[in-house]
């Protein structure tokens, strides 16, 4: 997710894969036995009515259970925007927008103004709302905004009051979604890719997918090789740290970023007024979290604690949004006028369309927690062990340490690895991009999804800020266009420079990119 300054209150398969263990060469085979899903007929329609008339929609049915096919079935909305050329058509290109619990059903229609036209007029735009999100089959937990909230920072007097929440997440999903919430997984979102690839009858896919996206896209790689087109692959999740260690790494990336905000705010102290030297810096940022900590700073009519100060650890990042914030911080804790509304200077996102069915209120956060904790078997059991790793980690990477590693729903979900994790391990030939200074996939992670993907060559994008690249006129679009259009990679890896102006603010992404709103009550998603 980008790094949002803190505002208004304190910045915010082919149906082939069956069962597991099949290699791709026997879920090639296998392909066969599913006629009745492969050979459907999407009855495109309009999206909306007041979407345009080239933007369409359909439903698929495919398995709830990919090793039961002729059990439960259940929808899978899917949208698209055909090539502009059709006489240069090369094929689809498969959208996703991270998560997890992003809704995708929307990208075509927002990327379609975003890439360039040599892009667009080649590939149909396919976008879809993954299992159980969304238009497709959404999962519905019944969770109050309360229970929504998991930024949780570890107190030694509340950990039971927490431990509860985590139990009672997981207890009620479970209540409400029982057996379908093992199969809400990545491994079946990209079974349902290839499920998409042979309704559309292609022989392969070609794919953008921004964070979350990353990963179910890697995943795809690795269950289906030989259907691999063309795979952009941006801002990206470290494989080897599914799930529990992709929350931790935000600890461990913010503890650089927040040095490196200091040290440039010192050297504008005439500007902000918050030190002349990086420690005097960091000393006015602690010396209002304690403040706060003590009493809450009334912070544009709102109470913001020192929890919720340190739980903002997205902006600094962003080195000028943060210096601004922290200066406004300071004078609400000195009683001084703050202006009406502290601004980011970016325009407002689209409002997403309107596609029909009522979404769950808490769908994207039951929808999270049912990948989060269903991919893999790795989450502990033992709630004492995430104490001990959330004070370990408050003392290590004070800003967000206990954060990321006290307890989640994870540690009680019954339905939790019906699969093992995808090993990613292969040498398909993808495309990763990276900003230098990214707060929700840093930069510690993109390079651990290139080594993982061995095929792989990575755009590293030095200076640059914010989560979600391509789209935002980075420097690294012309590299991922070129792979786009001609399927050749760089023959090694590519660093470019961000602009002066984007190395102190989040780079603008118009795609309704899952990011972290802000505090309090941040509910940050890949």
């Amino acid at each position: 997710m980008r790094s949002r300054r803190i505002a208004p209150v304190l910045a915010v398969s082919a149906l082939a894969a069956l069962v597991p263990g099949f290699t791709p060469a026997t879920a090639s085979a296998a392909a066969h036995s599913l006629p009745q899903y492969a050979q459907q007929k999407p009855a495109w329609h309009r999206c909306g009515s007041s979407t345009p008339a080239a933007f369409q929609c359909a439903t698929l049915k495919v398995p709830l259970d990919y090793s039961r096919p002729d059990g439960k079935k259940i929808d899978l909305a899917i949208s698209r925007i055909k090539a502009s050329e059709p006489a240069e058509r090369r094929g689809v290109l498969l959208l996703n927008p991270g998560g997890p619990g992003g809704e995708g059903l929307g990208m075509p229609q927002y990327l379609r103004a975003e890439l360039p036209g040599s892009v667009t007029k080649k590939y149909d735009l396919i976008g879809f709302d993954p299992r159980g999100v969304g238009q497709s089959s959404p999962l519905d937990c019944g969770l109050t905004a309360e229970e929504q909230n998991w930024q949780r920072p570890y107190k030694a007097a509340a950990y039971a009051k927490d431990v509860k929440w985590a139990r009672t997440v997981a207890e009620k999903c479970d209540a409400k979604q029982g057996d379908k919430l093992r199969h809400i997984t990545t491994r079946n979102t990209a079974r349902d890719m290839d499920a998409i690839r042979a309704v559309l009858g292609e022989k392969k896919i070609s794919y953008l997918g921004y964070s979350y996206g990353t990963y179910l896209g890697a995943v795809y790689t690795q269950m289906f090789p030989r259907r691999t087109d063309r795979f952009v692959l941006d801002s990206a999740i470290d494989p080897a740290r599914i799930w529990r260690g992709m929350m931790q790494v935000w600890s461990e990336g913010s503890e650089p970023a927040f040095t490196r905000w200091s040290e440039w705010t010192a050297q504008r102290n005439a500007t902000y007024k918050l030190g002349s030297t990086a420690d005097q810096v960091r000393k006015t940022f602690w010396d209002l979290v304690a403040r706060a900590t003590r009493k809450p700073i009334v912070f544009h009519g709102t109470p913001v604690s020192g929890d919720d100060i340190r739980a903002g650890r997205a902006m600094f990042f962003s080195v000028r949004e943060a210096a601004e914030t922290v200066a406004d911080l300071k004078k609400a804790a000195a009683g001084k006028n703050q202006a009406a509304t502290p601004g980011t200077g970016k325009p407002e996102r689209p409002a997403p369309p309107a596609f029909g069915r009522a979404v769950p209120s808490d769908n994207a956060t039951a929808a999270f927690w049912a990948v989060v904790c269903g991919d893999t078997r790795a989450w502990p059991r033992d709630p004492e062990q995430y104490r001990r790793d959330a004070v370990r980690d408050k003392a290590k990477y004070p800003l967000y340490g206990d954060f990321a590693s006290t307890i989640k729903p994870c540690a009680f979900w019954k339905k939790s690895g019906s699969e093992p994790a995808t090993r990613i391990d292969n040498k398909v030939g993808v495309l990763t991009l990276q900003n230098e200074w990214d707060p929700q996939t840093p930069l510690s992670s993109g390079r651990g999804m290139h080594r993982a993907m061995r095929g792989s060559k990575m755009v590293m994008v030095a200076g640059g800020v914010g989560h979600g690249i391509y789209g935002t006129k980075s420097c690294a679009d012309k590299t991922a266009t070129a792979y786009l259009t001609t399927g050749r990679l760089p023959a090694k890896d590519v660093t470019c420079q961000a602009p002066a102006p984007e190395r102190e603010r989040s780079s603008v992404h118009k795609l309704p990119l899952p990011t972290p709103p802000g505090l309090p009550g941040m509910t940050g998603r890949f």
